[in-house]
């Protein structure tokens, strides 16, 4: 009712794919934890909120965010230094992207996101003729911002989030200036860094040596277990190893939605995280080969509708936002799910709108509410 009074003119497939996705996530979610479904419930209510509130808050003119491109950039940066800060930040999965106050527990790096994007789509906008010269002190402000989001995502040892700012960043620098030259050299920077990340951190090492080598024939080092010494799929990479078999196991039809093996005979886990990062797993093993490629499908339509409100916009700004915020969307699925099928290395982000997670699920209904706004202006432009 919000979106027909606010954004008539919007693009009509966006809404019911948010809404389809979310309602498999939390369908999965209610066949292993009912009570991690209510609250998943509680969380898509306060997102359906923050939905309307944004689509009636710039309903006139979404546009004038641009004027605050600044203080988007700084307010994403102070969102991501929250996780290090002594007190309120943790620790999950060694990786420093939570923060805890109170009751309340979520990662600020997701609205960090957003509002990237933001700051991006407005300084790219004002300077992209100049940035497309290649003069390098143009790019002052756009780096210092940008560095300085990269050391924070560094130090909560993020590998997810660092791989999808860096992805966005240079996405729209490319739509922006056109030139391919800057994706190559984009490139060669994120693998020089990478090898030094590896180089340094034992984190990214891990990682590294599961996403190479799951399975190993004779026990390797391994700090729970007892003498320190086990089968790797015992232990480092047992949760890839154990999501791949689940994938294997639903074959070409799967084995029905909420008849998937999650648990042994004695209730214990046999999926790790199976509402959060691995929950593509357990839909892969219920849906099978043809569930799974039309699930992925649905993400692919989002995309597509994304890129078109992006070509349909009239002004650079709303080019820019758009185009940002589709490819943030599309490149975080694509990360999960590559790291859970071995594409890449695994990374603990979120699958959109179907994952288990608070704040993911409030970002995510956000970022639609962008792309919604763009698409309503964009179309009514063009009936006039």
């Amino acid at each position: 009712m919000v979106a027909r009074r606010t954004v008539p003119f919007a693009d009509p497939y966006l809404l019911p794919i948010a809404g389809l996705l979310s309602a498999l996530g939390v369908t999965e979610i209610y066949r292993l934890h009912p009570q991690d479904a209510f609250r998943q419930g509680v969380w898509i209510i306060v997102a359906v909120a923050l939905f309307a509130a944004t689509l009636f808050l710039l309903r006139r003119d979404y546009r004038r965010l641009e004027s605050f491109k600044y203080l988007f950039g700084l307010t994403a940066i102070g969102l991501l230094v929250l996780p290090i800060l002594p007190v309120v930040g943790q620790t999950v999965n060694g990786a420093r992207l939570w923060v805890h106050v109170g009751g309340l527990q979520f990662q600020p790096g997701e609205l960090a996101k957003i509002m990237l994007i933001v700051f991006l789509a407005g300084y790219l906008r004002e300077k992209r003729e100049v940035l497309a010269q290649g003069r390098l002190k143009d790019f002052g402000p756009l780096l210092v911002i940008w560095g300085m989001a990269i050391l924070v995502l560094l130090e909560t040892r993020d590998l997810g989030g660092g791989l999808l700012y860096f992805g966005i960043f240079l996405a729209m620098l490319y739509v922006a200036t056109g030139r391919m030259t800057y994706v190559l050299i984009g490139v060669a920077l994120f693998f020089i860094g990478s090898v030094g990340v590896w180089k340094v951190t034992p984190h990214v090492q891990e990682r590294v040596t599961v996403w190479r080598h799951p399975w190993t024939d004779h026990p390797v080092y391994c700090p729970s277990a007892p003498g320190h010494l086990a089968l790797r799929q015992n232990c480092q990479s047992y949760q890839i190893v154990q999501s791949m078999y689940s994938i294997a196991h639903g074959g070409y039809t799967g084995t029905g939605l909420g008849r998937g093996t999650v648990t042994t005979l004695g209730g214990t886990q046999l999926i790790p995280y199976a509402k959060t990062d691995f929950i593509f797993s357990v839909i892969a093993q219920e849906v099978g080969l043809v569930g799974t490629a039309a699930f992925l499908l649905v993400y692919m339509v989002f995309v597509l509708r994304g890129v078109r409100i992006a070509l349909l916009a009239g002004d650079g700004f709303s080019k820019l936002l758009a185009l940002g915020l589709t490819f943030a969307f599309g490149l975080q699925a694509f990360i999960i799910v590559g790291g859970i099928l071995r594409l890449i290395p695994l990374t603990g982000i979120t699958l959109p709108f179907v994952s288990y997670g608070g704040s993911s699920v409030v970002a995510n209904f956000v970022l639609l509410a962008g792309l919604l706004l763009v698409s309503n202006r964009a179309n009514r432009e063009m009936l006039r």
